[in-house]
């Protein structure tokens, strides 16, 4: 087994494809720093350079430095520096090398490995050199995205400052690593291409405002994205992505985000805390069952598209986001069996899309949606209101509610009524006001479990109402 290659994990890996009998690969620790720096280690031409460049004294040197075992721990090798030192200034020449010997052989075992560490270390970078080499040669033998991404380095190189870089549709499987040093880039559209991996490198990128990397084969996206704090607009679209780093959240200057066709089965549970700006969200054609609690922390959220997931749930506090006016949650099937009361203190919806659910009745308060212009609830089993009247768009709906609110509320007053005649004066008034104050109750718990009431001062809820009319 080769001694400590971990250090040299790119040395490591080619030795393992030069022979797999001889040298163990490079551990998974290794590996999952090596790949994403270096994507085309699979390619044929590529490899066929790396084991070329391998020294021929390769094997006796790894020989060596697997015989010589442990480094010297750094404390014990300043130890005996020390000791050496004294010793050779309080006796003879003869006496202190006798005396001496066995700190003499830690510093020499010391620096027998770092001579040998640095042998390694020049054949790591000498790999990396040819990598970087055989990438650009495969980028200029390409076709025309090739010679354009090697336009756009030499454009950089000459210190000419770049902003902006299109390379959509162009079937670019990597890019070189020097592309991630054009550190004045604004926008970066990469789209239409063959991706599997985007680099942690990217968070060179400091002054990105907008990031396109839909329709490639991404299947995640790195950590360091977070660190991309000019971020405005990020687009994912497109992709194999299962899910999104929790580090997007640190993104807070992003404004559009869009995520729709992937196969993401969670939201990162902080995402509401840091994304507090972001306006448009597209989630939909995923696998997602829920939303996190945080999404209603996305106080400027006007955009929220998720439909065809299989969302169980909306989260009550979803009334919290009353800057909302399109939302789109339809196509959930079989999942989706209900919306919260707290829908209504959406006050500034305009369009809302409940089509292709198992939706039997929206709720009593709906008609204090009064800015709702499109509404579908079309395609599933409703009873309040008939499929008829939902048929004939967001005005009929709102009205046919208010009607029917406003019946609650008669049938309410006349059962308290023929309470009081029955009980008489006396107890009738102790009955309306018990009613009376269950009422409020009712209405500060929903004002408590369902995000808060209307932040435009509208209609209240059922409770509430129940006690305006009252008074």
């Amino acid at each position: 087994m080769d001694h400590d290659l971990d250090k040299f994990p790119l040395l490591s890996y080619v030795l393992h494809q030069l022979d797999s009998n001889l040298h163990a690969p490079p551990s998974m620790a290794a590996q999952e720093t090596l790949l994403p720096s270096f994507p085309l280690l699979s390619d044929p031409q590529v490899m066929s350079s790396l084991t070329q460049s391998i020294p021929t004294t390769i094997t006796q040197t790894l020989f060596v430095f697997n015989s010589l075992g442990s480094r010297p721990d750094p404390l014990a090798v300043s130890s005996a520096r020390s000791k050496i030192a004294q010793i050779m200034d309080s006796l003879s020449p003869e006496e202190a090398a006798k005396e001496s010997e066995i700190y003499t052989g830690v510093v020499r075992l010391d620096e027998v490995h770092d001579s040998y560490e640095k042998k390694l270390k020049d054949i790591e970078e000498e790999l990396s050199r040819v990598y970087a080499t055989e990438v650009e040669s495969l980028l200029r033998s390409g076709e025309e995205v090739n010679e354009e991404v090697v336009a756009v380095l030499k454009v950089a190189e000459s210190g000419e400052i770049v902003e902006r870089i299109d390379l959509s549709g162009q079937e670019l499987k990597l890019l070189p690593e020097a592309f991630w040093k054009v550190v004045g880039l604004v926008y970066l559209n990469l789209s239409g291409n063959d991706l599997t991996v985007i680099p942690e490198a990217i968070s060179k990128l400091k002054k990105l405002e907008e990031l396109d990397v839909s329709s490639n084969s991404l299947e995640s996206l790195p950590d360091s994205i977070g660190m991309l704090l000019n971020l405005r607009i990020l687009n994912v679209n497109g992709n194999n992505l299962t899910a999104l780093p929790e580090s997007i959240a640190h993104c807070r200057s992003l404004v559009e985000l869009d995520a729709s066709y992937n196969n993401l089965t969670t939201l990162p549970t902080n995402i509401g805390y840091g994304l507090q700006n972001l306006e448009r969200l597209s989630i939909q054609l995923n696998k997602l069952r829920y939303f996190p609690g945080s999404i209603s922390e996305m106080y400027n959220l006007k955009y929220l598209d998720a439909h065809m997931n299989e969302i169980h749930g909306i989260p009550n506090s979803i009334g919290r986001l009353t800057k909302l006016e399109v939302l789109n949650l339809s196509s959930n099937f079989n999942n989706l069996m209900g919306v919260p009361d707290t829908i209504t203190d959406l006050t500034n919806l305009r369009e809302l899309d409940l089509s292709n659910n198992q939706i039997q009745a929206i709720p009593d308060s709906f008609y204090r949606l009064r800015k709702l212009e499109k509404l579908n609830l079309d395609e599933n089993p409703l009873e309040i209101p008939s499929q008829k009247v939902a048929g004939q768009g967001a005005e009929a709906v709102r009205e046919f509610m208010r009607k029917r609110w406003g019946e609650i509320m008669a049938e309410q007053q006349q059962r308290i009524g023929v309470e009081a005649e029955r009980h008489g004066n006396e107890t009738g008034w102790v009955y309306w006001g018990t009613s009376m104050v269950t009422n409020l109750v009712s209405g500060v718990t929903q004002t408590i479990g369902f995000g808060g009431a209307s932040s435009d001062g509208g209609d209240k809820k059922p409770g509430d109402s129940y006690f305006y009319h009252q008074i």
